[in-house]
């Protein structure tokens, strides 16, 4: 459905410029735009490999693991469906982990892997469980501590104090989670 959307987003951009006369403009979008994303993903991917290999070690030596029994308590809570030795809730604290630290791109194979066990755990095989939802709103919402990928991009285009975004980021971040989560509760609530 997103393809869609781009593709009309993308074909009323070019309709308009057809209809204004600004087809240089379009032209001169392509041919440099193409060129400035490519900048970009190799201006923030030494960053990314970098904290990608860092969670890989992390995993490796067992600190994600340790982080996953320090966060058991509060996972128990949040995930009271799922038993305490189910390997979902570990695979939940590694994507915790490395969403704090703002990779996006590592935390995505440890969500995957949480659903699939949380998915094994699911009565209703073709309906999301009570579990999948919240571990939902929590990835999607999570804190971030570390917006790696932002300040990458801030520093490849020469901002002038990076850093500065990451008590705002880690403000909105946790008002997020919180709203997020606040609100799953009371509809599970209101939903039994």
């Amino acid at each position: 459905m997103v393809n869609y959307i781009w593709i009309f987003l993308i074909l009323i951009g070019i309709f308009f410029s057809l209809l204004t006369g600004n087809f240089d403009t379009i032209n001169n979008s392509i041919l440099t735009n193409g060129k400035e994303g490519f900048d970009i993903v190799i201006s923030i991917l030494p960053i990314i490999v970098l904290w990608t290999g860092i969670m890989k070690i992390a995993e490796d030596s067992g600190l994600l693991k340790k982080f996953a029994n320090f966060v058991q308590p509060i996972l128990s809570r949040l995930f009271p469906t799922v038993p305490k030795d189910n390997p979902a809730l570990g695979y939940i604290a590694s994507n915790i982990a490395a969403n704090m630290m703002g990779l996006g791109s590592a935390a995505t194979p440890f969500g995957l892997k949480a659903m699939k066990e949380l998915q094994k755990i699911n009565k209703e095989k073709d309906t999301a469980s009570v579990a999948m939802i919240t571990f939902l709103v929590l990835n999607t919402a999570g804190v971030t501590i570390v917006p790696t990928t932002v300040l990458a991009l801030r520093i490849a285009h020469n901002s002038a104090n990076p850093s500065e975004i990451i008590i705002p980021g880690v403000i909105a971040t946790f008002c997020s989670s919180l709203g997020g989560l606040l609100l799953d509760y009371f509809i599970r609530r209101r939903n039994k």
